[in-house]
């Protein structure tokens, strides 16, 4: 049976592109939904959500598929699928970009880039737009421009009754501020519309060392940020296996490596200067160029096709003891494997959004971020246990709280820390009116608040 008003493409298992449809980015997650339910319209959805209370499937919303969870495809359920609602459009004169719910930041990155505008996005390009932003969104320009979800103007979406409505600063705007950054508790987001901002030029390098020297050249990119590092200045510090790129020395290739990552808003030659502490420890290899901003987003993308998990520890401070935890467990990292193990600087303008929105705790001066990505189910246990001993080592340094994007499903108490008791119970409210019944419930989950 056809949902009523459905025109947008509906799978089953028995269809050949179903398979390939049912794929998300973590290939730990293999699950079998009864439909899927392919969107083209906000209509769409619209009689897809519909359909889907109305037969007790549990629906799973579909837009990039990057969550380490595999949130996007449920088993049994329903899927809404919104990769075919893609559209972007640019309005250059107000400096605002139209995004529709399946677009990913590749969309968006490219379709700005021809105006030179831009806004913080996912450091994959492959991400979805919507999962990102609405989670949060953290990139390599959000110590200048904020994380993603500051730059909404508005989101279009469709809630759990099938209704469509308009959030923004003047209509149903306690869920205008629970959509940034408490997820996709409230329903499906058909569009969103987003604040661009006009960065001229963007440069990224990269030095890469012998995993070895880790801690001398973690200890020197704090030390440069720490050091009023302007926020145009990005980037963060990775261990990883080398990949086979033109400027990382053939012994180096598919050893373990420490990566030193500027991401700048501004030309190469203040890029350099910016940077000249980081030549100055003699990299085995360095890459520094202007880049058109679509393609900087993607030049250090994620392969597909891994078993994935990751988590997250968010930092006061990065003392040397600190340093010397980090860097010591990065021997754990697979090798060779696409794994990763991140410090991310953080201030700048997302500590000036603190207080403005559900994640209130964004003072953090650092965050670490370990992403393993493997191949066989027998190293599960293993990787697992590494990304969750990286973040116990520095609890003496964590802030407590964290980004509701960095993390798996981690219990209850970990989204409580990522916005706080009192938001937690303002987003529970929203959801109360919006969601009553949880049916979004494959997410970051904020359950309704029990009186409704």
């Amino acid at each position: 049976m056809r949902p009523t008003g459905f025109g947008g493409v509906l799978l089953r298992e028995t269809d050949a592109e179903y398979d390939e449809a049912r794929e998300v980015f973590n290939a730990m997650v293999d699950r079998k939904p009864a439909l899927i339910a392919q969107c083209e319209t906000a209509a769409d959805v619209q009689a897809a959500v519909r359909y889907g209370v109305a037969n007790e499937l549990e629906l799973a919303v579909r837009g990039g598929g990057h969550a380490v969870t595999g949130d996007g495809v449920s088993d049994g359920g329903m899927v809404i699928d919104l990769r075919r609602m893609y559209s972007v459009q640019i309005d250059p004169g107000r400096r605002l970009a139209r995004v529709g719910g399946g677009a990913t930041w590749s969309d968006l990155d490219g379709a700005g880039q021809q105006y030179g505008l831009v806004t913080t996005g996912g450091r994959v390009s492959s991400i979805g737009v919507a999962g990102l932003a609405l989670g949060g969104g953290s990139g390599w320009l959000e110590r200048k421009l904020g994380l993603a979800s500051d730059a909404l103007v508005s989101v279009e979406l469709v809630t759990a009754d099938g209704e469509l409505v308009i959030a923004d600063e003047t209509k149903n705007t306690e869920l205008f501020w629970a959509l940034h950054g408490g997820g996709g508790n409230f329903g499906v987001a058909t569009a969103l519309t987003f604040r661009l901002t006009r960065v001229a030029t963007t440069t990224l390098a990269v030095l890469v060392w012998p995993a070895a020297a880790g801690a001398s050249v973690l200890r020197m990119y704090r030390d440069l940020i720490e050091a009023d590092a302007p926020e145009e200045l990005g980037g963060g510090v990775v261990f990883l296996t080398a990949p086979a790129f033109g400027f990382v020395p053939e012994p180096l290739v598919a050893q373990p490596v420490v990566l030193a990552i500027a991401v700048y808003a501004g030309p190469a030659d203040e890029a350099r200067d910016m940077f000249a502490p980081m030549f100055a420890l003699s990299p085995e290899g360095a890459f520094l160029a202007e880049l058109p901003y679509a393609e900087l987003q993607s030049a250090l993308d994620s392969p597909a096709g891994f078993r994935n998990y990751c988590s997250a520890e968010h930092l006061s401070a990065l003392p040397d003891p600190a340093v010397r935890a980090f860097c010591d467990r990065a021997g754990e990292i697979l090798v060779p494997s696409p794994s990763q193990q991140a410090m991310l600087p953080w201030g700048g303008a997302v500590r000036r959004g603190s207080g403005d929105w559900p994640q209130a705790y964004r003072d953090a001066a650092w965050v670490a971020r370990p992403f393993g990505a493997w191949t066989h189910p027998c190293s599960d246990a293993r990787v697992i246990r590494w990304a969750r001993d990286v973040c116990e080592d520095l609890e003496p340094w964590s802030t407590g709280h964290v980004c509701p994007n960095f993390v798996g499903h981690e219990g209850r108490d970990r989204m409580i820390a990522a916005f706080g008791a009192a938001n937690y119970d303002r987003l529970a409210r929203v959801k109360c009116r919006y969601d009553p019944e949880n049916v979004f419930h494959l997410n970051q989950n904020v359950e309704p608040q029990w009186r409704c």
